[in-house]
């Protein structure tokens, strides 16, 4: 099976007022124990929350309370580029968080945030359930963008309809590409010691924030829950086996995330590190010379998506090799795919990728055994015998065109038959685990159906129904309320939709206005063949 699979990017439809009085007061009864804060209202109308940095004045949307760009970390720019996160500095006086931080310096894509771009891009958002008086002890969930590690923002990520429903809601930024992810020797903080992960520390600072200031949004910080998709769900899991993340969240969801379950050794990381060096204008393959690198030229340099490194200390080994050996946080987890997650890259984009690079297809699909074989062997980086035996198990005929076959096997062998590995690692280690497919064909990406779900597509069920038909707002209320049930209890299932933790054979089907427990997942998938290779 091939789990070095990579992702891309989610392709989803996407002034201080005067310090007013701001009254904690312990909070008894609840499981958490979590303060309880009244909000406090400034001149200019808006919340007021006082941070362990200082106080912020959001505003108010509805019945949901906007907190933005709030710093959560210091600026990693200058001499603390490649190191890890600091604490931020504080603040007198009420700051602004009405607009968002500036996003993650990235390359131009349709697919990433808005402006601006900025190195000084550690901040996060959060959305909590508007309250006048006094609140407190609400699970979080905080939201971990995707975007193959090197685009996507946090501000393309609206938290109100997931607060709405009575969930804090926390989306975050993190370093990404080269300044996020680059392993070099000189980069480590003693001689052979750990490089790279650097976005990976970030999700760790922004966790520790939570853990410190989230009560004073009305969040329980002994109740949080992590969720990302595609890279953001990648994140997920590598958090799960992450020492440093352990205590920071009691749940995790992971959407389209186990693509990438074997991280490169250090040694091979530092190596691509200084061949990125020498690219940049470093030969010297000094840290000083590589801080002064412009961060234009970081961005269009690195071209290459990679699942992070085993770096010994935020990654200690592959996170397959960790859920395989038992060794992750023991935290229900719900996970799950698309019905054909590929088809975005090859029908949308032309692509499709395989061993951590985006690659052409060999030929474009013109329907031929040929090309159909070729195209299997350069994605999967497979031989010509192995490509063949593939194709066998995806005959062309079987399906409406070679784009559809195509992309069914790539999505079978580098998401569905992974997702399933991963439940079944954590559900034999106790772990309720509940597994779903989404499954609605019909769901609009990039502003049109394609005729399957495929990656992403979920994406605006859970924060933008406003672009879906009537029965499709109707699963998107549902997901959101099993997401947020998820959240606050472990547990998704409800009496109008039941929904079994996963036993080797039980998969949730998301469809408008027919979701049901299915138990034929790995067959569909053809686990057994891809197991077997």
């Amino acid at each position: 099976m091939n789990t070095t699979h990579w992702g891309r990017a989610r392709l989803a439809a996407s002034c201080c007022a005067a310090l007013a009085a701001l009254t904690l007061a312990a909070a008894s009864g609840t499981a958490a124990n979590a303060r309880t804060a009244v909000a406090a209202w400034g001149s200019a109308g808006g919340p007021i929350v006082t941070t362990d940095d200082g106080a912020l004045q959001g505003a108010t949307a509805g019945a949901v309370d906007e907190f933005l760009g709030i710093p959560y970390a210091a600026p990693p720019v200058g001499n603390l580029r490649w190191r890890p996160p600091r604490p931020a500095a504080g603040w007198t006086g009420v700051r602004d968080a009405t607009a968002f931080g500036p996003s993650c310096p990235q390359a131009p894509s349709p697919f990433g945030p808005p402006g601006p771009f900025s190195e000084d891009c550690l901040y996060l958002n959060v959305y909590a359930p508007a309250a006048r008086t006094g609140f407190g002890g609400r699970p979080v969930l905080v939201w971990i963008h995707g975007g193959g590690l090197v685009q996507d923002g946090a501000r393309d990520y609206d938290g109100t309809k997931l607060a709405a429903d009575g969930v804090v809601v926390v989306t975050i930024n993190y370093r990404l590409g080269a300044l996020g992810f680059l392993a070099h020797p000189a980069l480590a903080a003693r001689p052979g010691g750990a490089a790279g992960n650097y976005g990976l520390m970030d999700q760790q600072a922004a966790l520790r924030w939570v853990q410190r200031n989230i009560a004073r949004f009305g969040g329980d910080q002994d109740n949080v829950t992590i969720a990302g998709q595609s890279a953001g769900g990648l994140s997920v899991l590598a958090q799960m086996v992450s020492p440093g993340a352990r205590g920071l969240f009691q749940r995790a969801i992971v959407q389209s995330g186990t693509f990438a379950l074997n991280q490169r050794p250090l040694a091979t990381a530092e190596a691509a590190g200084q061949a990125f060096a020498t690219a940049v204008g470093c030969p010297d393959q000094t840290a000083a010379c590589l801080r002064h690198v412009p961060v234009s030229d970081l961005v269009a340099k690195f071209g290459v998506e990679i699942p992070g490194v085993v770096d010994g200390s935020v990654l200690t080994q592959p996170i397959g090799t960790a859920l395989a050996r038992g060794q992750f946080a023991r935290v229900p987890v719900i996970n799950g795919i698309t019905h054909d997650e590929e088809l975005i890259f090859v029908a949308g984009l032309g692509l499709t990728v395989s061993q951590g690079t985006n690659i052409p297809l060999a030929a474009p699909l013109d329907g031929s055994q040929a090309t159909y074989q070729a195209d299997i062997a350069q994605a999967l980086g497979v031989p010509a015998a192995r490509a063949a035996a593939i194709a066998a198990q995806y005959p062309l005929s079987a399906y409406p065109n070679a784009v559809v076959a195509f992309t069914l096997l790539v999505s079978d062998a580098s998401f569905a038959c992974p997702a399933l590995q991963v439940d079944r690692w954590t559900a034999t280690r106790g772990v309720p685990v509940y597994a779903y497919q989404f499954n609605d064909d019909n769901a609009p990406v990039l502003g049109k159906s394609l005729g399957l779900a495929t990656h992403g597509a979920e994406l605006p069920y859970l924060f933008d129904p406003n672009t879906l038909s009537a029965d499709q707002q109707a699963l998107a209320a549902s997901m959101r309320t099993d997401w947020d049930r998820f959240a606050a209890t472990g547990n998704p299932s409800s009496s109008a939709l039941p929904w079994p933790s996963f036993d080797g054979t039980r998969v949730l089907s998301l469809v408008p206005l027919q979701s049901q427990v299915t138990t034929d997942y790995a067959a569909a998938h053809r686990c057994s063949f891809w197991a077997a290779g």
